[in-house]
């Protein structure tokens, strides 16, 4: 085998991979000599797959010799810097990008280190009087996920986009979504409640807003096609 590497390996013994999973996880320091040394790793998943394919008499073989089929091939300073960026994903509310296989495994391999006093993390919730709108997950290319509560009466939004689009998704009390077309006087109405899950899309072009007509708060996910930027907000007040 080249280098395993995964979850639950011992770290500070001979898994350069476990040891700084382990100590970034923990703030703690770690000795990096030549961050351009070439490793070659499999992922224990892949090892044990293997093992009973092998038992199946379905090995992988490169000659006389049974072989890991999937090996990653990466430097020592880029598994660092992933790793921190792991570490810093918290703030940065980002996800890593999970289309890259070696990244999806070292993630996983990373959260496994966590001390298990350190599994949750607070988001920054942005409450007034009208209730609360907290982002959750930031990415650069699949947009992002907020938390919008509303107290009961309280309608928010009243802005349309001009290329931004969304999705509102009631998981708690009820409400009304109401459009209308730019330069347009109809004004369209979907009613939502948590006691039945739908999804509502928000086209660009159209002004909207969202009431709470429940006694209770409405929780509302909301996805939007990109992340939020005070300098491009693409936002622009009109009342429904």
């Amino acid at each position: 085998f080249p280098n395993v590497f995964g979850k639950w390996c011992r770290p500070n013994y001979n898994s350069a991979i476990a040891t700084f999973c382990y100590n970034i996880a923990r703030d703690l320091p770690i000795t990096v000599n030549d961050p351009s040394v070439v490793m070659n790793l499999v992922y224990i998943d892949d090892v044990v797959k293997e093992l009973i394919r092998a038992l199946k008499g379905e090995e992988n073989r490169v000659g006389d010799f049974c072989e890991v089929p999937v090996v990653h091939t990466i430097t020592l300073g880029e598994i660092v810097d992933l790793i921190y960026s792991f570490k810093n994903s918290r703030e940065k509310l980002s996800i890593p990008d999970m289309s890259d296989e070696f990244i999806k495994k070292l993630y996983s391999t990373y959260l496994s280190y966590l001390s298990e006093d350190n599994f949750s993390y607070a988001l920054k919730m942005n409450i007034d009087n009208r209730g609360s709108f907290t982002e959750f997950i930031r990415t650069p290319n699949r947009g992002q996920v907020s938390v919008n509560i509303s107290k009961p009466g309280i309608t928010k939004g009243n802005h349309w986009h001009n290329t931004k689009n969304e999705k509102f998704l009631v998981v708690s009390g009820k409400g009304v979504i109401r459009f209308r077309k730019i330069g347009s006087d109809k004004v369209i109405e979907y009613y939502v409640s948590g006691d039945k899950l739908e999804v509502v899309d928000i086209p660009p072009g159209y002004t909207h807003n969202i009431e709470n007509l429940g006694d209770t708060d409405m929780v509302t996910i909301m996805w939007a096609n990109e992340c939020y930027d005070p300098n491009k907000p693409d936002t622009y007040y009109e009342e429904v």
